[in-house]
């Protein structure tokens, strides 16, 4: 990859909504210049009131040509719109120089403009968020740590790991909505891929799969999200290493198949305008209160077994609940991608598409930061698996 084009120092935060949280706070204090575009100024200005910085940070309203008129080359565009919005951004950041970060998975969208930001030096970092992003941060330091044990020589590897937002009171309907309500019922209409019993599987309708995962003593359900296999090659993984079970997938609290089963009667449907209209209809019926606060479940797990018998296994796991000032959530979103920029800032990632930190070195950074400010996980390591519920 190319140098990227060296930091302007000024920051552009698109967006006000649910996952804008302390990242920007982390921001305002340790960059030259913020800026924080929302749909209108009165938005913004409400977001950055909730935050405790009323007047540290200039607003204005978002559209393409006014964000144009201002984008300098060397300057960050940190994107917390709907990924649809994403490319467009990305377009007029390679227009002008300007690097930019977002929390959303890679799409086919977005990798279409990699080539051309590659050549015009500027940086494309993605999936910096908590799932994609804390998760990708965990990963990369269990397969070096069981590298570092067990070596790359033959062994049979399980990994998974699964991250959920939920209440941190649980409600009859087993779930919060803290991102949008339509794009939670369309990820569960996309089929996921991923490993199990040593061989690739393909469900149509994720929570078909769903199973029990106990956490210290507390179970929840699982299911496998979108296609895993990329991550293999992501996060190193060996290729003497046998694996029986890697999969990247969602967390929900005990019973939240049975409280949904009427939901999935209708997504099997395929009905795009029908799902839009049961998205307004849950948000209607199961709204976020002032009074709700939220819960946020991360948990990546390795176990590696050495064909001579050897083992390693790790785990980490974040338990996060939101309080009066923040989510869960927004806290854990935006600190990462926060966190990222600053990376973007210091010279540290290349021109071209990142995804996270991609590296236990870069991690042990990233993790550090977050631990400051006020993330917190566990991490347990021992010689014998920790991944459970299989």
């Amino acid at each position: 990859m190319a140098e990227a084009l060296a930091s302007s120092g000024t920051v552009h935060w698109i967006g006000t909504g649910l996952s804008t949280g302390s990242g920007l706070r982390a921001l305002a204090e340790q960059v030259p210049r913020v800026v924080m575009w929302g749909r209108s100024t009165e938005r913004a200005e409400r977001r950055l009131a909730s935050l405790g910085l009323s007047g540290r940070i200039p607003v204005r309203a978002y559209d393409i040509p006014a964000l144009a008129a201002e984008l300098k080359a060397g300057d960050v565009v940190v994107s917390m719109l709907p990924a649809s919005e994403h490319p467009k951004l990305l377009r007029l950041c390679i227009e002008h120089g300007a690097h930019f970060a977002c929390s959303s998975y890679v799409s086919e969208p977005i990798l279409a403009e990699v080539p051309a930001a590659e050549e015009a030096g500027v940086a494309v970092l993605t999936e910096a968020g908590l799932d994609p992003g804390i998760d990708h941060l965990f990963a990369d330091l269990l397969v070096a740590n069981a590298r570092a044990a067990i070596g790359d020589t033959a062994a049979t590897a399980e990994f998974t790991s699964y991250c959920g937002g939920i209440p941190a009171e649980p409600n009859e309907f087993r779930y919060r909505f803290s991102w949008a309500p339509r794009g939670v019922l369309t990820a569960l209409c996309a089929p996921a891929r991923y490993i199990e019993g040593g061989e690739p599987k393909v469900v149509d309708f994720p929570w078909e799969a769903t199973r029990p995962l106990v956490l210290d003593g507390e179970t929840f359900e699982v299911y496998p999200n979108r296609d895993s296999l990329p991550y293999v090659d992501q996060y190193a993984v060996p290729s003497g290493w046998r694996l029986v079970t890697f999969v990247r997938g969602t967390l929900r609290l005990d019973g939240w198949r049975r409280a949904w089963a009427d939901v999935f009667t209708e997504l099997r449907t395929g009905d795009v305008e029908r799902i839009a209209a049961l998205a307004d209809e849950l948000a209607a019926r199961y709204p976020t209160t002032e009074a709700d606060r939220d819960r946020v479940v991360l948990a990546v797990a390795l176990a590696v077994r050495r064909d001579d018998g050897a083992t390693w296994s790790g785990e980490y796991l974040l338990d996060a609940v939101g309080d009066g000032a923040e989510s869960a959530m927004a806290r854990c979103v935006s600190l990462p991608l926060a966190f990222g920029v600053t990376e973007i800032l210091a010279g540290r990632v290349r021109a071209g598409l990142r995804q996270a930190a991609q590296g236990a070195d870069g991690a042990q950074r990233w993790l550090a930061f977050l631990s400051g400010n006020g993330v917190a996980y566990r991490f347990r390591e021992g010689p014998e698996p920790t991944v459970q519920g299989r």
